[in-house]
């Protein structure tokens, strides 16, 4: 009958026919001796016990895993499939079963993405969905071999993975996300590329579930699911990804309980029960000679069909080599053992599947089987590397879906209000925090939708989340009703641009009416942390955006939609061997800064460390002062001092040298013409900058202004703001307005010092006013709008308080020679603080991650976010040092290294490199050759400036050289 059935539907025209036995190992000789010899030993009842795999759990009562240990003894099980529980008890229970069984046992799990399918305590890597939106299919391979080296790590030797099934149908109960998609050429590159990781980290791989469970609205663990499609439609898209990974060298193939009209006549028969289509089929037509899995035979899509063993024998004698989680072993054993007595099953069919089963253990490697180490266990199933690939997945998943005139990645930071409206059950967290990594986002919510739609009109671009739960592949994935409302009625709103993330199954797109008022769709597909930092990056443009729709989503959005969106060169966030570092290694800047905090040489600080364009190193210590209960975060501003001089001035003097407004060979004297009759007026911005124009280190501008107590002065000061007093230096201390025109004629009284390097401060004040007066506008307005605003530096500012609350500004100091009282929120320098807060020198305020953005800007010359803020001459000139060799290593306006043994650096860095340091304690450094950024802020200066502990350490360059160390490539 079978080949009557065979002859209607014909053969397939390709050369299956010869496949090759995926099973034979290298050393086939050694093999077939080994298995031969395992063959001759064994009694009937021992054959028949290989051919069964009984289910587990190792969360199971010990009553309940000593049947199972019992089942190995007396029955000879082939093999054991663990379910839930831990892999500790896991490893446990395995070692215990492997001592017990005369024949290694062969261990099974359904990890499809990873372990933790089953397990608490281990790694849970993408979904297939997931992975099937990825274009790089070596990053698939990466995740099959990391699933494959966790499963042989605790002993696990065949994985049912990966499934081959191609999800068409959206309803589908029980496959959707386990689906690599709905494209048959996607979901055989996909599959070959999961199964050659597995193999190539000595694990089975499987392929789930033959002939195909992609298109049905039945999950046959409950009932027998119809296949109602024609021989030709299966040919062309069910049977297709199985055809083409057979003759990649599948090790095994999994048989599920499908009923399949086209392919078996019989009505009512599973598949995994059909001599039609397992021997006809699977193996005649397909030439499939590896090992053959029945579904778990208690599923009721096959349990119903017989009882007593029947189901079992007749599994067996469709073709079936291992039968998996019979309900009855000893029932089915009895009736294999009749079969065999009455000559229905031969010794040649019963030899055939258990050398097979015996072939696959030697390949598994149970030749030569060891007991599970436990030492590290946990350890080695949840290590970086591991994180890495799942970054890797995840950032190349993610689809842009749709770009309406290129609104992604987000640029233009300056003009932009950003809302934030959360959708779903599920958290949210990492997405919030991930967006406002990169501006500033207020998360806006409301009761009632009129409500929301008033709270929306203040901003021009709303980002709307779609959370759902990312515990399982088959949670809720769907908006709700008043979801949808909402979502239409926000987009309906013109005022402001729409951005839609979606964190869920892209079918969760397919309700959503119309698109025509959304302006960007972005799929995540989960809602895992990393996969909310991911997509808030490719929003903002740190990474591209490559992904494709495994499958259609909506009418709109048909497979392998997919905008390629490409990075704006934006700083990332990542785990330091992303970009070639050591975690371990860079532990030893925490030692560091205990030991920093213990020796008290500052009450707080923050240490940023980037590498390639990504932060892989951000932390925050100790608290704002050492009577504090609030510890630092990385959310507080530090007063940085002169770093002041290369993220605020410099940045506006690069901008008019480009504008031709100054010239490194201007002189003082044709910058400021009232510098004409002096000393200082042949002084050129080039030597200036220099820190080479010989000019004094700084000029205590505020002691002349105080009495004779060493107070404040009521010629020169008010307690309130009035006419001709309005500088407001502290609390209730107002400078006269007319004593800014002091500062600048002190200057010009100055007399030139010897000539030799020299730091000094004076040449910012003379930059702020030349660049002042050449725009028209304060240097604050001036570096906000130019740098601050556009590059997304949300908390960097002179005079926060005007900003932000002051609870979040560290204290400087404890002032008790000039403004009496604690600095905080006002700039520690009093030359600035008599400037209203805005010097070229100091002023400034600001975190470590917004001066990472800036001193990225310069690492890649100029540009940023989209933005080509300086040519890469430009940097390149102002990077330069012009006076080395009169011992000044100085370039204009940057710090560079040492040029002999010591210096402001770890003598570790590159030549081109270069930053700054403050005096209350801050430094940033930017080495172009390591693509390195490195941030150190601190309020050493408080409660005194007196405390010069951190200087004497060096503990700021101590800690660049431990980042240098840290270097792994």
């Amino acid at each position: 009958m079978r080949y009557i059935f065979i002859l209607i539907y014909g053969l397939f025209c390709c050369s299956v026919a010869l496949a090759q036995n995926p099973l034979v190992t290298k050393d086939s000789t050694d093999q077939q001796r080994w298995v031969d010899a395992q063959y001759a030993q064994m009694s009937l009842d021992q054959k028949l016990g290989q051919l069964f795999m009984v289910s587990v759990a190792s969360n199971q009562s010990k009553q309940a895993t000593d049947i199972i240990k019992n089942l190995i003894v007396k029955e000879h099980l082939g093999g054991v499939i663990f379910s839930k529980g831990g892999p500790v008890r896991q490893a446990k229970l395995t070692n215990d079963y492997q001592a017990a069984a005369k024949i290694p046992l062969l261990i099974g799990m359904d990890a499809e993405w990873g372990l933790s399918m089953r397990l608490d305590s281990t790694y849970a890597f993408p979904w297939n969905m997931t992975l099937g939106a990825i274009q790089d299919n070596s990053i698939v391979e990466k995740v099959g071999y990391q699933i494959g080296k966790h499963a042989k790590r605790l002993g696990v030797h065949i994985n049912f993975a990966p499934d081959l099934d191609i999800n068409t149908n959206p309803k589908n109960p029980i496959i959707g996300n386990r689906s690599f998609g709905e494209d048959r050429d996607n979901v055989v590159a996909k599959g070959t590329a999961f199964a050659k990781g597995m193999e190539r980290a000595g694990v089975l791989a499987n392929g789930k579930h033959f002939p195909g469970h992609g298109d049905t609205e039945v999950d046959s663990h409950h009932n027998l699911p119809v296949i109602p499609f024609s021989r030709k439609r299966l040919d062309s898209l069910e049977l297709y990804p199985f055809k083409k990974l057979i003759n990649s060298g599948l090790s095994s193939i999994m048989v599920a309980h499908l009923e399949v009209p086209a392919l078996e006549m019989k009505k009512g028969l599973p598949s995994s029960l059909s001599e039609q289509i397992i021997s006809g089929i699977l193996k005649e037509q397909l030439g499939y000679k590896g090992l053959i899995f029945t579904d778990a035979l208690n599923m009721k899509g096959v349990s119903t069909k017989g009882k007593d063993g029947s189901v079992e024998l007749d599994a067996f004698m469709a073709g079936n080599d291992m039968l998996l989680m019979p309900e009855n072993i000893v029932s089915a054993k009895e009736k294999l053992a009749k079969a065999y007595d009455k000559g229905k099953l031969t010794e040649e069919r019963l030899a055939y599947s258990v050398k097979k089963i015996l072939m696959a253990k030697y390949k598994a490697g149970l030749n030569k089987y060891r007991p599970i180490g436990l030492n590290n266990l946990y350890e080695d199933l949840n290590s970086l590397e591991d994180d890495i690939i799942y970054e890797q997945a995840i950032e190349n998943a993610i689809t842009v879906v749709k770009n309406k005139l290129d609104i992604l990645s987000i640029k233009n930071l300056d003009n932009k209000k950003i809302a934030y409206v959360k959708m779903g059950d599920s958290d949210n967290g990492a997405f919030v925090k991930g967006l406002r990594n990169y501006a500033d986002v207020t998360v806006v919510e409301a009761n009632d939708i009129n409500t929301l739609k008033a709270k929306l009109k203040d901003f021009n671009l709303v980002i709307v989340g779609h959370h759902k739960s990312n515990d399982s592949p088959w949670k809720s994935y769907k908006f709700s009703t008043k979801e949808l409302n909402w979502l239409q009625a926000i987009g309906n709103e013109r005022t402001s641009n729409l951005i839609l993330c979606v964190f869920a199954k892209p079918y969760a797109l397919t309700d959503i009416k119309s698109y025509d008022m959304i302006d960007g769709v972005v799929m995540s597909y989960q809602n895992s942390e990393i996969a909310q930092e991911k997509t808030a990056e490719v929003l903002f443009g740190a990474v591209s955006a490559t992904g494709k729709l495994p499958v259609s989503a909506h009418e709109e959005f048909p497979v392998n939609t997919g905008a390629q969106v490409k990075s704006l060169s934006r700083l990332g966030y990542s785990i330091p061997e992303r970009v070639g570092m050591s975690s371990k290694r860079l532990k030893e800047i925490d030692e560091l800064m205990s030991h920093g905090l213990d020796s008290l040489m500052f009450p707080g600080a923050q240490v940023l460390v980037a590498r390639k364009g990504k932060v892989i190193y951000q932390k925050s210590f100790g608290k704002p002062t050492y009577d504090s209960k609030e510890k630092i975060t990385n959310d507080y501003l530090y007063d940085l001092a002169s770093l002041t001089k290369i993220l605020a001035t410099l940045p506006m003097v690069m901008k008019m040298e480009e504008e031709g407004r100054i010239g490194l060979n201007n002189t003082f004297e044709e910058l400021v013409p009232n510098y004409s009759n002096t000393e200082i007026k042949n002084v050129t911005v080039l030597k200036a900058l220099s820190h080479y124009g010989r000019l004094p280190a700084w000029i205590p501008f505020y002691i002349n202004t105080l009495d004779e107590n060493k107070k404040p002065s009521g010629e020169f000061y008010r307690n309130r703001p009035l006419p001709g007093f309005s500088t407001k230096v502290y609390d209730n201390l107002y400078l006269a307005d007319a004593y800014k025109d002091s500062i600048y004629n002190r200057i010009g009284r100055q007399d030139l010092k010897s000539n030799r390097y020299r730091y000094s401060d004076v040449p910012y004040y003379v930059m702020k006013k030349v660049v002042e007066e050449s725009y028209g506008q304060r240097l604050d307005d001036l570096t906000s709008n130019f740098l601050f605003k556009r590059i997304g530096a949300n908390r960097t500012t002179y005079n926060p308080l005007e900003k932000f609350n002051k609870a979040m500004i560290v204290p400087s100091e404890e002032d008790n020679y000039y403004r009496y009282g604690t600095v905080q929120g006002y700039v520690h320098d009093m030359g600035a603080a008599m400037q209203a807060g805005v010097g070229g020198h100091a002023g400034l305020f600001s975190n470590a991650n917004d001066i990472a953005k800036i001193m990225q800007m310069y690492l890649q010359d100029g540009y940023y976010g989209g933005t080509k803020f300086f040519d890469s001459r430009t940097v390149k000139k102002f990077n330069t040092c012009y006076f080395c060799d009169n011992n000044v290593r100085r370039g204009v306006g940057f710090d560079k290294p040492q040029l002999q043994h010591s210096g402001p650096t770890c003598g570790c860095v590159s030549r081109k490199s270069f930053g700054h340091s403050g005096f209350t304690g801050t430094y940033t450094w930017a080495d172009p050759e390591e693509e390195i950024v490195y941030v150190f802020l601190s309020n050493r200066t408080y409660p005194s400036a007196s405390n010069t502990l951190l200087v004497k350490s060096g503990l700021r360059t101590r800690i660049q050289q431990a980042i240098y160390d840290s270097i792994l490539n």
